[in-house]
């Protein structure tokens, strides 16, 4: 409880740890606030189900609430407002900070009178199109802040977020804001594709950080590194030189 981890993949696609982080979540009874911004709601709900999880069953019982950032942004440049009177949580498109977004989330997730849910989470994919979309990094990272005063400490709850990020990468405000992140994060864990190209055995790396230096000072941080194969229905790990394709 009260943690945040930070899902960050380099030269690949981390998407499948928020499958995974989205299906883990509502399996246990938790209360989650999807802020969705990659991806339609229809994409997350079909590999949810592969995962044996019903994001529209959760939705209709209240255990989930999605907000689907594409709709949303289509809808706030035309004009149309999902529901008359209520402002987009999308604002910043035409205004400068996030504070529609941090709104929905504490709407969202504050608790109600007779809730039975385990626990708040909060999960963002992904928040590199917060910056593309033109918010500015000092926003993001005002919006996330507020996220985890709320979340974490008031709530207690957890909260997960992925960015992607590039080290050649000359997109300076996005490698700000992921390295701000790291910073802030109680566990990290970083996707990335092998140096050596593709490879159908193994589909990346994932290195595992534990930021121990959070609470303690002198503490080193823990870092353990696998590598994967993405299958079907789930995610196969093994240590390195140990895939198939080695063996």
């Amino acid at each position: 409880q009260g943690k945040f981890t930070l899902l960050r993949d380099t030269r690949t696609d981390g998407s499948f740890l928020v499958h995974h982080f989205l299906s883990f979540y509502l399996r246990a009874g938790c209360k989650v606030c999807f802020v969705a911004l990659l991806q339609s709601f229809s994409h997350y709900n079909i590999v949810a189900q592969k995962l044996g999880v019903s994001l529209a069953a959760a939705k209709e019982r209240g255990q989930l609430v999605f907000l689907e950032g594409l709709k949303s942004c289509l809808d706030l440049v035309f004009g149309e407002e999902e529901q008359p009177g209520q402002p987009s949580p999308l604002q910043f498109l035409s205004t400068s900070d996030l504070r529609a977004l941090f709104d929905f989330v504490r709407v969202s997730l504050t608790p109600a009178e007779g809730d039975s849910w385990k626990g708040p989470v909060l999960l963002v994919d992904d928040l590199s199109v917060l910056l593309s979309l033109g918010a500015a990094p000092v926003a993001v990272l005002d919006f996330i802040h507020y996220c985890r005063v709320f979340v974490c400490y008031q709530l207690k709850g957890n909260i997960v977020v992925l960015v992607h990020s590039n080290e050649d990468s000359e997109d300076e405000e996005n490698e700000l804001v992921v390295n701000s992140l790291c910073h802030h994060s109680n566990l990290i864990l970083w996707a990335e594709g092998l140096a050596t190209g593709f490879c159908k055995d193994v589909h990346g790396q994932i290195k595992i950080i534990k930021r121990l230096s959070l609470r303690q000072a002198a503490e080193q941080d823990l870092v353990q590194i696998y590598q994967y194969k993405i299958q079907d229905r789930n995610v196969t790990f093994f240590a390195r030189g140990l895939s198939a394709a080695v063996l």
